[in-house]
């Protein structure tokens, strides 16, 4: 077996995707020992009767401690008063990184929290289910997923490849981008999906109790997509909604837009530019496939 990419690898968050970099660094032996960190006593428990990690620590500068990688695994509101409560106890030459899905924020209540001679790599795995927890993991999770890096200009390459090998070991394809492009892509690829569920399955709980009854029993895959979506974690979309709002709210105003546009060629029957948006939609889909994203 190859030698692991990290002596101590300390996980703080043991959620989803905490939980399924705890199964994959284990499986494919990415590190010599997995630490395991939650705010949560059930989910720390949890993860001991699981078996995910080789330490448990309920307090966060004990994890970091002799660790020479820590990943932040809570949700992007969150990550501020976490990254402040381990900074001191972090040691010269670790690298911490975290899983966050806007980087903006995370570069902006994180990075000045980092002390010297630790190196900040921020990733981002494109990658989850619609389900929460320990028990949510899975060590596969990320096999030819996306993970986006934004390391600032001043970054020790070294540290930011030692990040990309530990998720090229977990499956995954890395790419790197400044933060700010981060979050404008995601605006459209990922928040504004999530944020268009949220609201169709309200949209749909407030109808009369009658049709809301029939929406559920006659439902549609279509409809059906959108409630797996919509089952997502709520306290990590709303920090995620909150901290990304510029893009979000520009990427909102554009499809408004476009659909008062849809809405205009269904009211007077245009069947050239509503043909021309399934067309283009369909496109879409069949890149997504040939890029093995579906």
């Amino acid at each position: 077996m190859a030698e692991p990419i990290f002596q101590r690898l300390t996980l703080i968050g043991i959620g989803l995707i905490g939980s399924s970099i705890a199964r994959g660094a284990r499986a494919f032996g990415l590190a010599r020992q997995i630490v395991i960190c939650d705010a949560s006593p059930q989910a720390l428990a949890r993860a001991a009767e699981l078996n995910l990690g080789d330490v448990y620590e309920a307090d966060p500068t004990l994890a970091v401690a002799q660790g020479d990688c820590v990943i932040l695994c809570t949700p992007v509101g969150t990550l501020a008063s976490v990254a402040a409560s381990i900074a001191s106890a972090l040691q010269p030459g670790t690298i911490l990184s975290d899983v966050g899905s806007t980087k903006q924020s995370v570069m902006r209540d994180v990075a000045p929290l980092v002390p010297e001679g630790v190196a900040f790599v921020p990733a981002h795995p494109i990658a989850g289910t619609e389900f929460s927890g320990p028990d949510a993991g899975k060590p596969d999770l990320f096999q030819e997923r996306w993970c986006l890096l934004t390391p600032s200009a001043d970054t020790d390459e070294g540290a930011v490849q030692k990040i990309e090998a530990l998720w090229h070991g977990l499956g995954a394809r890395t790419a790197r981008m400044d933060a700010p492009h981060h979050d404008r892509v995601l605006a459209i690829v990922s928040h504004l999906p999530h944020l268009l569920a949220f609201t169709i399955c309200g949209t749909a709980d407030d109808l009369a109790d009658e049709t809301r009854q029939e929406v559920l029993q006659f439902a549609a895959s279509g409809f059906r997509d959108f409630t797996r979506i919509a089952a997502s974690d709520p306290v990590m979309w709303r920090d995620i909604f909150l901290n990304n709002k510029e893009a979000l709210l520009e990427m909102l105003a554009r499809f408004s837009e476009d659909a008062q546009a849809m809405a205009r060629a269904v009211r007077w029957g245009d069947t050239g530019y509503i043909e021309d948006k399934i067309n283009r939609s369909r496109k879409i889909r069949r890149s997504l496939i040939d890029l093995k994203q579906a």
